[in-house]
């Protein structure tokens, strides 16, 4: 803790309480903010493990499929028969808002696969590969604007803490330290004036010169 460089008079004293009163008013909203990002961050922990075991356990069986079906017909003629497959897919992205953050939501419209293979030159497997990874993608889209929203509630709440370190640590402690020394510096010229005055009336009355 530091005194603030500031003149010990009573004007001082008022602006600083009233700069106190709006400092401990300030911190008590950033308590109150970081307390709930500390619940939101906790829960957008929570749904972004869950989404990423969901997409890990997705992408999981489209491999699983991929290799059947390059057993099935051989992995250049796989890849021959990937490059036929058209299909169209949209990403919608919105924002929901919190304490003046952004946090993204993500949401993959995927057309429902029809026959995009041939009768012949192909198997099964490889259909099965293509709808398998084609139900995947909504899901990393949803996993992909979880962790967005995770990092930023995340960077929010560090930044919301290191204010309120800085207020309840550093500046109200010295606005508090500060209103106590100019108190006692004004109670103490109070009282030197006191002094005088009465010396001054008890000079008059004894009919002693002044000072």
């Amino acid at each position: 803790m530091a005194l603030l460089n500031i003149a010990p008079t009573k004007s001082s004293l008022l602006i600083l309480r009233r700069q106190l009163v709006f400092a401990v008013e300030g911190y008590e909203l950033l308590e109150q903010k970081r307390q709930i990002l500390v619940f939101e961050l906790a829960g957008s922990r929570a749904r972004v493990r869950a989404a990423e075991i969901r997409a890990s356990e997705a992408m999981g069986l489209a491999y699983a499929a991929l290799r059947a079906a390059a057993l099935d017909i051989g992995g250049a003629a796989l890849d021959l028969a990937a490059l036929g497959v058209g299909m169209d897919h949209h990403v919608t992205l919105t924002e929901r808002h919190l304490m003046g953050l952004r946090l993204p939501h993500a949401q993959a419209r995927i057309e429902t696969p029809g026959a995009q293979f041939g009768l012949t030159g192909t198997t099964a497997n490889v259909d099965a590969a293509m709808r398998r990874f084609v139900e995947v993608l909504p899901l990393l889209t949803e996993a992909a604007a979880l962790k967005t929203a995770e990092a930023r509630l995340s960077r929010e709440l560090r930044k919301t803490q290191r204010r309120c370190n800085a207020l309840s640590k550093i500046l109200i402690p010295n606005y508090r330290q500060t209103i106590a020394f100019i108190t006692a510096a004004l109670e103490e010229r109070e009282r030197e004036s006191f002094v005088i005055l009465k010396l001054l009336r008890d000079r008059r009355a004894a009919g002693s010169p002044e000072l």
